[in-house]
């Protein structure tokens, strides 16, 4: 850290530079129409609460690391191929509580032997995992690094329960990270991370560890059920976002009025438009995927970029602000010069 709080950067030899991207959804497309046929809700109520239409569903039999897979494939496909030392991979439902995901992920990708493991941040598992593969980058640990997020957060739904059911999909992104200069095009700016644990029942799944362990059986429902307490969410949300994105910015040395899109975790529609009018960020230069897939939770971010970058939404030299915010309760923002074209 600098002496005023700020986080430091890399050695200008050693910034962790966007080279590849990819994302992958699973087939099955389910609509507000069709939940609304076994719940007790509406098409229109969805679409007004949350912004979402659709969104995509692992069916059984496809797991975390079957997206994981897919995603970071074309992630190194895009990034033109080439060794990495090191994958990351964000997911808050691993295939099993033991061992971790990232490994399997690596191996069936033919990178046997590098570094491989996950990070755990919810819905800001992106963001740290960033953090993370930059932290290997300016270590000298790895020069070049896969970072996956990847979800199938369907199955820690309650399937009766109308408040989570519509909100949350599955899909997973993943983006390469080389060694470069933190002067180039696709340089990732300074993270700004955050966390509070004292308020960890607003967003929680109670059973499947240590702790619930200790009272009965891990997947006595409903605490095996994923919980998240909407109206205070919305408002930690919003703050967290907001002072993470103003610390982010400062930081890369810009002014909001400079940011030309904001890319933030796609929790609700609602909140992102919240949090844009906090930061006076117009609403033509935001983001959007929700309607078509939900909320993804980790994999919201990298989904999003790799979409954006596919239909042009975002462009070379556009300077991007990325932001998020989970359970933990977890926060954080960064930024970055959209590179040249060529990704997703």
């Amino acid at each position: 850290m600098t002496d005023d709080g700020r986080p430091t950067t890399a050695p200008a030899d050693r910034a962790a530079v966007l080279c590849g991207l990819g994302h992958w959804l699973p087939p099955t497309v389910v609509t507000n129409e069709e939940l609304s046929s076994r719940l007790d809700t509406s098409e229109e109520w969805i679409r007004s609460r949350t912004g979402i239409s659709t969104r995509h569903l692992a069916g059984p039999g496809t797991a975390t690391s079957d997206l994981a897979v897919e995603a970071g494939a074309r992630a190194l496909k895009s990034a033109g191929g080439g060794e990495v030392q090191a994958l990351v991979l964000a997911t808050t439902t691993p295939d099993h509580p033991c061992p971790a995901t990232a490994p399997d992920v690596a191996a069936r990708l033919g990178m046997t032997g590098i570094a491989a493991f996950d990070v755990s941040a919810v819905c800001t598992g992106f963001l740290y995992g960033l953090a993370t593969a930059a932290g290997l980058i300016a270590a000298g640990t790895a020069d070049r690094v896969l970072l996956i997020a990847a979800e199938t957060f369907s199955t820690l739904l309650d399937p009766q329960d109308r408040t989570t059911v519509p909100i949350f999909g599955d899909g997973a992104g993943a983006v390469v990270l080389r060694r470069g200069s933190a002067e180039e095009p696709g340089a990732i700016g300074p993270v700004v991370l955050g966390s509070d644990g004292g308020r960890r029942e607003l967003i929680a799944v109670d059973a499947g560890g240590s702790r619930r362990r200790a009272d009965g059986p891990a997947d006595t429902a409903p605490d095996g059920y994923f919980r998240m307490r909407g109206r205070e969410v919305f408002r930690q949300a919003v703050e967290r976002m907001g002072e993470a994105s103003r610390s982010a910015v400062a930081a890369a040395g810009w002014s909001l009025e400079t940011v030309d899109r904001l890319v933030a975790h796609q929790a609700n529609a609602r909140i992102t438009s919240f949090v844009a009018s906090e930061l006076d960020i117009p609403p033509a230069r935001c983001v959007h995927n929700i309607g078509r897939v939900g909320n993804t939770a980790a994999a919201s971010i990298p989904l999003l970029l790799s979409q954006a970058a596919q239909d042009g939404t975002l462009a070379p030299g556009h300077r991007v602000l990325m932001t998020a915010f989970g359970g933990g309760l977890t926060w954080g923002a960064t930024t970055v010069v959209w590179p040249g074209t060529g990704l997703g």
